[in-house]
């Protein structure tokens, strides 16, 4: 399966309508879509008022976004790290599931926001541990977790980039509004997971190439185990996918969200693809 028809498949298990019901009114808005994907999330914000400038370092992705024939959006293949002009101000900024290609994400947001208006929003959807699914035996859980770990330390990915957004988003400068946690039928669910979620787990698993070399001999029953392990009635989920909206501007500056009820709070710290696959850091994904 091509990562366009990846990304076609992972739409439907996505709880976008939670994510996009949490944003600002959105009519007549400007808002960059980055790690835009195939342009399924921008044709969402379109249908709320917006308009989209999306990017994304995948030419494949981007010439199935510009398909779409969005009347109020338009779409370019660059390097998330290095934008091209923008312009004027934006108004919002709408990235799923590419924060952590940016282990070290301070300094790409800081980037972002000088892109955007006083007051202005950002939404940022990511995965909070991957792997994290039991019942699952120690020797694979173990490679799971050294395979995070080494994934962190070549600044390649964070696993755990969901648990961090918010602190992140503070030390930049940014008063979060809103955090949760998406349902999601592919990533983060309780139970015997479908067979059509089970098969786009085993192709990712099977793209992580850096992960089958680690595995060495072991990796076909490290693979085999977790399948089995979302395939069980009594599975469970530690995995999450966290949405966080939040305001250019501190809290009491002007512009900035109120300083009102504290956001949930997420776990502690210990469109997916995973970062030796078909995307690149700079690419981000629609998920």
């Amino acid at each position: 399966m091509d990562l366009v028809a990846h990304y076609k498949q992972q739409f439907r298990w996505r709880d976008w309508a939670r994510a996009m019901g949490a944003l600002p009114d959105l009519s007549g808005q400007v808002v960059l879509d980055l790690g835009c994907g195939i342009g399924d999330q921008a044709e969402l914000l379109v249908a709320r008022g917006a308009k989209v400038r999306g990017f994304d370092s995948n030419g494949e992705v981007v010439a199935a976004a510009r398909s779409r024939g969005l009347s109020d959006a338009e779409f370019e293949q660059a390097d998330l790290r290095a934008l091209p002009g923008i312009g004027a101000p934006v108004d919002g900024i709408w990235c799923s599931f590419a924060a952590a290609y940016f282990p070290r994400l301070g300094p790409v947001l800081s980037s972002w926001a000088g892109h955007l208006r006083e007051g202005g929003w950002i939404a940022l959807t990511e995965i909070d541990d991957l792997f994290g699914h039991s019942p699952l035996g120690r020797r694979a859980a173990e490679r799971f977790e050294a395979y995070a770990y080494e994934a962190l330390q070549a600044d390649r990915y964070d696993f755990f980039m969901g648990r961090r957004l918010q602190e992140v988003l503070m030390g930049t400068g940014f008063t979060v509004a809103k955090a949760f946690s998406l349902p999601d039928s592919e990533l983060s669910f309780d139970g015997r997971v479908t067979p059509d979620v089970l098969a786009a787990w085993q192709t990712r698993l099977d793209g992580m190439r850096l992960f089958r070399e680690s595995c060495g001999a072991e990796y076909a029953a490290v693979r085999d185990e977790f399948l089995a392990c979302l395939a069980a009635p009594e599975h469970k989920s530690q995995a999450r996918v966290q949405f966080i909206l939040a305001r250019k501007g501190r809290a009491g500056e002007p512009g900035a969200a109120p300083n009102s009820r504290p956001p949930q709070q997420l776990p502690a710290s210990p469109e997916v693809q995973t970062p030796d696959s078909q995307r690149t850091p700079s690419s981000g994904g629609s998920g």
